[in-house]
């Protein structure tokens, strides 16, 4: 099975360990998980900002993934670009938790230009 196959799973599961942490906290109440005053600041909104721009992400980088196998592209080349994307959600997850704006939207940006050239890579040749 191809290693980008392996990422589309990794992506998926990005979403929910980047919370993770968040719900590790005492207070956090599972009866009440979507508590909009203990989601409302600091690094739990963070972490809450950091998942929900996982589940938006993760579509379109699934589909990439699968358009890029499916219609010829490299496999080396998806490969390492689903690997690329990968490790730029873990960039981004760390600067949503750490609170640094500027990187964060960098590592975003490099994320969608790498799922574009996923898409397209088939045309490349």
């Amino acid at each position: 099975m191809p290693i980008a196959l392996w990422c589309v799973l990794a992506a998926a599961i990005l979403p929910l360990l980047s919370v993770l942490p968040a719900k590790l906290n005492k207070e956090f109440d599972n009866a009440r998980p979507r508590d909009p005053n203990y989601w409302r600041e600091g690094f739990r909104a963070r972490a809450q900002g950091a998942q929900a721009n996982g589940f938006e992400a993760f579509p379109f980088f699934a589909a990439a993934v699968f358009v890029a196998l499916n219609q010829g592209g490299s496999p080396d080349l998806i490969n390492r670009l689903a690997v690329l994307f990968v490790l730029l959600r873990l960039i981004y997850i760390g600067c949503y938790w750490a609170d640094r704006a500027t990187p964060r939207s960098l590592a975003w940006m490099a994320g969608f230009v790498t799922t574009v050239a996923l898409f397209t890579c088939p045309l490349w040749g």
